[in-house]
């Protein structure tokens, strides 16, 4: 059997065919946030025969994840297994003849660089601008196709960014994927130039979200990937495509002069003030979960002894840990609707859930952690 025998539906497509469908197998794929919109990035890429994943996901399974995060299910759930983890597992048994790395980790812009490397498109699996702004710099300045989605309660949209040459860090792109200057779109900071104020945006914790409306979202993101990846990127859809799968409603807004007013701090005066790590944040508030992430400030410092630190928290609380992570709820300590629950990687980074004070989690933190 040959190893494209699996892909001969796709390849039976004209604009993919054989050389389409190795060029595929040839890619690299950066997925970052492997929830919603990531599983679904995931899952279609593994099984259009994208060659290596690399996914990168900072957080746990939970039972409100399974209405729309399709590659976990309820024994993810009962053994508190990272999502990126999880993911990878599933995603190798989907389609055993790929690489799949999966990494349980905080991107950010100390292991951005890292993460990306060797990457032809980056796919946006995210919940916060912060780190779509990240991305949007490593795709500039690298010279990396970067396919944004978001989505919350019924809608949600996605574009491609092709970053244009004249503030790419060096003559060729580090990814594969080729296209020409006048192929170049506008960034996604030429139309959000800033992150929405907080507290003045939806989100999935204050307006719900539909797991049809994600998947439709992911879809077209995925679909504009696999048209990078194949060479296709005159077929491209270069608007900023929006739904509401709800109210049966679609637009396509136009944004190709978004960069012609010359004011983007990125793609036009080469700033990646995220990138530098000049624009980052030590807390995130997590999305649809009531707490908040604390980072530790050096991502340098040795893995945690979290079998150490079960038994030391034992006192105040249940806690346990399965390599991966230590997880617990305090008995001692009560957050906005019952005990605070802690979640603690071996790098230091934790999830404070209960809360979405920062500076209430950042004392819980350490007092029981530690600085």
């Amino acid at each position: 059997m040959s190893e494209l025998d699996r892909y001969h539906r796709q390849i039976l497509l004209p604009r993919i065919g054989e050389e389409g469908q190795r060029r595929l197998l040839a890619s690299h794929a950066l997925v970052v946030g492997c929830g919603a919109l990531g599983t679904v990035l995931a899952d279609a890429l593994a099984r259009a025969g994208v060659g290596t994943l690399t996914i990168v996901d900072r957080d746990t399974v939970e039972l409100t994840n399974l209405q729309r995060q399709v590659l976990f299910d309820e024994s993810d759930v009962r053994e508190t297994i990272p999502k990126a983890t999880a993911a990878g597992a599933k995603l190798r048994r989907i389609n055993s003849a790929i690489t799949v790395h999966a990494h349980v980790d905080d991107f950010n812009h100390r292991n951005a660089e890292r993460y990306a490397q060797g990457a032809d498109v980056l796919l946006d699996g995210l919940d916060n601008f912060e780190t779509r702004y990240l991305l949007n710099d490593l795709a500039v300045r690298d010279g990396i196709p970067y396919v944004y989605g978001g989505a919350v309660a019924t809608g949600g949209m996605s574009m491609v960014i092709l970053p244009h040459p004249d503030r790419r860090a060096s003559p060729e792109p580090r990814s594969r994927v080729r296209w020409t200057a006048e192929q170049s779109t506008p960034c996604l900071r030429c139309i959000f130039p800033d992150a929405p104020p907080a507290g003045s945006m939806a989100t999935c914790d204050t307006a719900g979200v539909l797991g049809p409306a994600v998947l439709t979202i992911a879809a077209h993101q995925a679909t504009q990937a696999i048209k990078l990846l194949t060479g296709n990127v005159d077929a491209l859809d270069r608007s900023l495509y929006s739904i509401d799968v709800w109210e049966n409603t679609t637009r396509r807004l136009d944004v190709s002069g978004a960069r012609d007013a010359g004011t983007c701090p990125c793609c036009v005066s080469g700033r990646f003030e995220f990138l530098a790590g000049e624009a980052s944040s030590a807390t995130t508030s997590l999305c649809g979960r009531n707490a908040v992430q604390i980072t530790p400030a050096s991502g340098e410092a040795s893995p945690l002894d979290l079998a150490s630190i079960a038994t030391k928290l034992s006192a105040h609380g249940t806690f346990t840990h399965n390599g991966y992570l230590l997880h617990g709820r305090f008995s001692d300590v009560q957050g906005d609707s019952g005990p605070v629950e802690l979640t603690l990687f071996p790098d230091g980074r934790a999830i404070i859930k209960g809360t979405t004070e920062p500076e209430r989690a950042r004392t819980i933190y350490a007092k029981y952690v530690g600085s």
